[in-house]
């Protein structure tokens, strides 16, 4: 198999991982390409653009209501006072369309916001719900953190309060609409802990990271792969996608790690279960961290094998095969969910975001494969695809050194398989042909028994009559010689 052509399939040129604008940060599918800075100045001159459509539709709808409605009423007063009232509804339905997420978090007095505090100070039923070990444990976690802070701690606690509050009155929203809640509020904070506070660059980040966790521990279970996305059916698609594609080998794919070697195949079984236990975590920066490890596990394994540093060419087909052989569970809904609620900067830049942005390419990557991909020709992808037959088996001579020892196992298990299929073959034939014979067996027995019936039919005489015994009564006994009688003898 030619390698150039193998690489042709798989090899994505690492300019193609950044934002498509030529801003320098990472892009992302789910974005468009984009980077999410980017991503949210294209998302808000889009909406705009569809406020100031429907703005404008509103508008000519209105004069049309108003002459349809002039021509039909003949009081100008009645006119004017629904007139008055129509303008009204029509002011506070574009102010309502107006109104950005920005707004719930900047108060328009000092009044306004001590009274949005006090607010947010009362009893919720649905923050003051009975809160998991976890909950309790991250909170108390949260608090300790914030006394650090002194006095920005304290507003900061009050304004993640006050979004917590916000988000359980917003549960209406589509799940874009509380992503760009969360986006905004991670920019506000951020920007105060970095303006109004002065607060170190490096505690920010760390506050950043405390307040994510706090935030998304407590919304996990209402925005993780909510009932009004389609984040459940994507989830189904790729798993019935990748086990669609268990036949794919690390040759096909161009893996450059020997599992033959033991730290190799343990690198391997970690960096899978790294990525299987993604989706076991609440917080978006701990599923990026456990991205994270099974990334730095894959770059370990291919370097052990090649004895040199990795490059970013091998790490993809790498991580591909990982995520083919280990099929993480709700993989697509764990991508939709750091993208919308993760802190932006860690996917912008740094090893976290370039090794997320290389996980959501590995996955368009299987969602796209094709035939020309792993160079086979279209009749043998769609057999294999099918189930109908898998990759030939490969004789234990003509394997290479290099080959791992799991592939050898496999084409093992191949062939021990074929001969498993040929033996039941053998059996099942055997036992219908024994089931034929006895069946015969059985006609025949049959057949003769009926002929010998009826050739020598049995022939049922009546009873007859019992003999009479020899001390019973005789009826003719009176002539019959009297009996004898003993003699004497004299001498």
């Amino acid at each position: 198999m030619n390698l150039k052509s193998e690489r042709r399939g798989i090899h994505v040129d690492q300019s193609e991982l950044l934002c498509k604008k030529g801003c320098g940060y990472y892009g992302n599918p789910a974005w468009q390409g984009f980077c999410s800075k980017c991503w949210r100045e294209e998302y808000h001159k889009a909406r705009q653009k569809q406020i100031q459509e429907d703005w404008e539709l509103a508008e000519r709808l209105q004069r049309e209501e108003e002459e349809a409605y002039a021509s039909s009423q003949s009081t100008q007063g009645a006119q004017s006072l629904t007139f008055s009232k129509f303008e009204e509804k029509k002011t506070n339905e574009k102010t309502r369309k107006v109104t950005t997420v920005k707004k719930f978090f900047t108060a328009s007095s000092r009044a306004g916001a001590k009274k949005e505090i006090q607010e947010a100070k009362a009893p919720s039923p649905s923050i003051n719900r009975q809160a998991s070990i976890e909950t309790d444990r991250v909170s108390k976690e949260f608090i300790e953190f914030l006394k650090t802070y002194h006095k920005p701690g304290q507003d900061i606690y009050k304004q993640c309060k006050l979004f917590l509050d916000t988000m359980n009155h917003k549960r209406d929203l589509s799940i874009e609409e509380q992503s760009e809640c969360a986006q905004d509020f991670y920019q506000n904070v951020a920007e105060k802990l970095q303006t109004r506070w002065k607060v170190p660059p490096e505690k920010v980040e760390k506050a950043m990271d405390q307040i994510e966790k706090y935030i998304m521990t407590r919304q996990y279970k209402y925005v993780f792969c909510p009932e009004t996305t389609d984040d459940e059916k994507k989830d189904l698609a790729v798993q019935k996608r990748i086990r669609a594609l268990h036949w794919v080998t690390p040759q096909m794919l161009c893996v450059p790690v020997n599992e033959e070697i033991p730290e190799v195949s343990d690198m391997v079984v970690k960096a899978i279960t790294d990525i299987i236990e993604m989706d076991s975590k609440r917080v978006p920066r701990d599923k990026l961290a456990c991205i994270t490890k099974c990334s730095k596990h894959i770059f370990n394994a291919i370097k052990i094998t090649k004895n040199e540093p990795a490059s970013a060419d091998d790490f993809l087909p790498t991580l591909i095969y990982i995520v083919l052989k280990g099929n993480p569970p709700r993989l697509q809904s764990n991508i939709q969910y750091i993208t919308r609620f993760c802190n932006p900067s860690r996917l912008m830049t740094g090893e976290d975001g370039y090794y997320f942005t290389n996980l959501c390419c590995a996955v368009a990557f299987i969602e796209k494969l094709d035939a020309q991909s792993l160079n086979l020709s279209q009749e043998d992808f769609d057999r294999f695809m099918t189930g109908q037959t898998s990759p030939k088996k490969q004789e234990t001579d003509s394997f290479s050194p290099d080959v791992c020892l799991g592939v050898k196992q496999m084409y093992k298990n191949l062939d021990l398989l074929s001969q498993l299929n040929e033996r039941q073959e053998r059996i099942v034939n055997e036992a219908k042909k024994l089931e034929k014979d006895l069946i015969d067996w059985t006609d025949g027995i049959t057949k003769e028994v009926q002929d010998i019936v009826e050739k020598y039919p049995l022939e049922i005489k009546p009873k007859s009559q019992a003999l009479a015994a020899i001390d019973s009564e005789n009826v003719e006994n009176d002539k019959l010689p009297p009996p004898l009688q003993p003699q004497v003898y004299a001498g």
